[in-house]
């Protein structure tokens, strides 16, 4: 297994298609990343759920997994379900999050992604933000979409607890949902883990990955 860095990273990107899919997908590796970087930059960008409690959820959630980072969130309030056919809206506001922030990391949903709406949103990642590494976190659903992931984030027990204990806690909108729930959280980190010889991990896709090895 080889391990590459992706250097310091003091400026993070987080996109979601809507609340919760940022913390889902990659909120293990923002606990990993905020607690060993204080004070790191994260813009997140959800499309959908403004205005509404799934925003209030999303604020406080968001703020709990990055801890003693700079988090700057915005919730747009396009309809769930229907990112297709409002293309035009869901691009403005990733051009938009691209001109005010020239991160080193990107976390996105994964272009292979089951959902019109996920898949929608990671589509449109490589027009705006063309020169960065961008990953593709996963989502477990009905579908049954997942894949073989290119990258791992490997997640010590106390942050992969963490987070099923804050999905669980900050998403009470959620929770009737029947995979929503500690047990396929964890089995899924423990898959990944193992995959890539550590206990836990949240693993992602990497369609494209430039590589400086001479310095």
């Amino acid at each position: 297994m080889i391990r590459l860095g992706a250097g310091r990273p003091d400026r993070v990107v987080a996109v979601g298609a809507h609340c919760d899919d940022i913390a889902i997908g990659a909120g293990g590796t923002l606990l990993t990343l905020c607690q060993a970087r204080p004070g790191v930059r994260v813009d997140a960008l959800v499309l959908s759920g403004g205005g509404s409690e799934r925003e209030q959820e999303e604020r406080a959630a968001l703020a709990a997994f990055c801890p003693g980072a700079d988090l700057r969130l915005t919730v747009h309030k396009l309809p769930d379900g229907r990112l297709p056919a409002y293309w035009e809206e869901a691009k403005a506001a990733v051009e938009e999050l691209r001109e005010r922030t020239d991160p080193d990391l990107v976390l996105a949903p994964r272009t292979d992604d089951a959902h019109q709406d996920h898949r929608g949103l990671a589509k449109l990642m490589p027009t705006a933000f063309r020169d960065h590494l961008v990953l593709g976190y996963e989502i477990v659903k009905w579908d049954g979409d997942l894949g073989r992931p290119t990258a791992y984030q490997p997640l010590s027990d106390e942050v992969a607890e963490r987070k099923v204990r804050l999905l669980q806690e900050h998403y009470p909108s959620q929770r009737n949902r029947p995979w929503y729930d500690r047990e396929a959280f964890l089995g899924l980190a423990r898959i990944r883990g193992i995959e890539c010889h550590a206990r836990y991990a949240e693993a992602f896709a990497v369609t494209k990955l430039t590589l400086d090895l001479g310095e």
